[in-house]
C-alpha cells in the first residue's frame, strides 16, 4: 500500500502538524510504502518572502528528520524539485470543472477570514491532486478540513480515467478521528493562519507563555469541570493513553483542580516530550549541505516513480508524439 502526504514549510512546527500528520507519517514507515514531501509550492499561497520560504523548507526537513523520518525507509523530498508536479497540474486543470473548485470549503473559509483571493489559492486543490495522482497513491492521511480536497482528487482522476482509461489510482482519504482536528489556544483548529498554535521547538519561557494562553471558562477551582468542553484537556489528551486520559478526566470531574495547574502539567509534558528531538534538529540545521543532499536523494527516488506516471499521461494526452 502506498501512502502519501505533505506538509507546508510556512512557519514554525506546531502540535497540530505533529499529531495531525507528522507522527502518523513516521509510523507508516514501518508498515507501508511511504511518500512524504515538503509542500513549498503550496506554501506560496501564504508566503511571498523568498528567503523565508527557503529557510522554512530546510527547517521543515530538519523537523521531519529529527522526529524520526528515515530516508532509507521512505521517499522524502521537496515538492519543487519535481517539475513533473507542475506539468501534471496543468494537464489536470483541463479536466477540472470550475464548479468543483468553487464548492471547496477551504477556499471559501480562507477568503472569509480575509486571506487575499488569487488563482493559486483557488486552484490549490488541483496542485494537491497532482501531488497525489503523480505517485498513484492508495491512501492519503488528512485532517477533516482536507478531506474534501482528496474527494476533489478522486473526481478529477475519474474524469481522466473515463476519457483515457485506467491512468490513475483512486486515492482514499484516511482520517484519524482521535486527532482529525487538533484544537488551538482558542478551541478552533490549530493553525498558523489563526495565530492559535503551540509550537514544538521553543525555549521554555516562550512555550510556557503559549500554553498559559489556552482559553478556558471561568469555572472556580473548587467546582467540577467538564473535560469535553475544555481546550486544555483536548490538547493534553493527545499525549496520554486511555488510562491517563481517564485519570485526568476524574480529576476534572472531582473539582478542586485549577486550570493553571493542568496547564503547567501540559507545558512540562510538551517540553519533556520534544526536548530530545530539539537537540537532533539543531544538529541537522547546522549542516545545511547535508540536509540538501538528503532531499536531493529523495527527489531522485520520487522522480523515478513520477516519470512512470508521466510517461503514461504524456502518451494518452498526445503530448508525446
Amino acid at each position: 500500500m502506498r501512502v502519501l502526504s505533505g506538509i507546508q514549510p510556512s512557519g514554525s512546527l506546531h502540535l497540530g502538524n505533529y499529531f495531525g500528520m507528522m507522527r502518523k507519517m513516521i509510523e507508516y514507515q514501518q508498515e507501508s510504502e511511504l511518500f512524504c514531501f515538503i509542500a513549498n509550492y503550496h506554501a506560496m499561497t501564504s508566503v511571498s518572502d523568498g528567503k523565508a520560504l527557503a529557510k522554512g523548507t530546510l527547517e521543515a526537513a530538519a523537523n521531519f528528520l529529527a522526529l524520526g523520518m528515515d530516508p532509507e525507509k521512505s521517499t522524502f523530498w521537496v515538492q519543487s524539485d519535481l517539475p513533473e508536479v507542475q506539468e501534471l497540474t496543468w494537464i489536470l486543470s483541463n479536466f477540472t470543472p470550475m464548479g468543483l473548485l468553487e464548492r471547496c470549503h477551504s477556499y471559501k473559509d480562507k477568503v472569509a477570514r480575509g486571506i487575499h483571493a488569487n488563482h493559486g489559492l483557488f486552484a490549490y486543490p488541483v496542485l494537491m491532486s497532482a501531488d497525489i495522482l503523480l505517485f498513484q497513491s492508495d491512501k492519503v492521511p488528512v485532517g477533516k478540513d482536507q478531506k474534501q480536497h482528496v474527494e476533489v482528487t478522486r473526481d478529477i482522476a475519474m474524469k481522466v480515467n473515463n476519457v483515457w482509461g485506467e491512468v490513475f489510482t483512486l486515492p482514499e482519504p484516511e482520517i484519524d478521528d482521535h486527532v482529525a482536528t487538533v484544537p488551538g489556544l482558542d478551541g478552533q483548529k490549530m493553525s498558523k493562519s489563526y495565530g492559535n498554535t503551540i509550537d514544538l521547538f521553543l525555549d521554555d519561557k516562550a512555550l510556557r507563555k503559549q500554553v498559559m494562553r489556552i482559553v478556558t471558562d471561568p469555572t472556580p477551582v473548587e467546582e467540577p469541570k467538564n473535560p469535553d468542553t475544555c481546550n486544555v484537556f483536548q490538547i493534553y489528551r493527545l499525549f496520554l493513553d486511555a488510562e491517563g486520559q481517564a485519570a485526568l478526566r476524574r480529576r476534572y470531574e472531582a473539582g478542586g483542580m485549577g486550570y493553571g495547574e493542568v496547564k503547567q502539567e501540559l507545558f512540562e509534558t510538551i517540553r519533556d516530550t520534544f526536548a530530545p528531538f530539539a537537540e537532533r534538529r539543531r544538529e541537522l540545521l547546522a549542516d545545511a549541505d547535508g540536509l540538501r543532499k538528503v532531499l536531493a536523494q529523495g527527489a531522485e527516488k520520487a522522480r523515478y516513480v513520477a516519470n512512470k506516471t508521466m510517461r503514461k499521461v504524456r502518451k494518452k494526452s498526445g503530448i508525446a508524439y
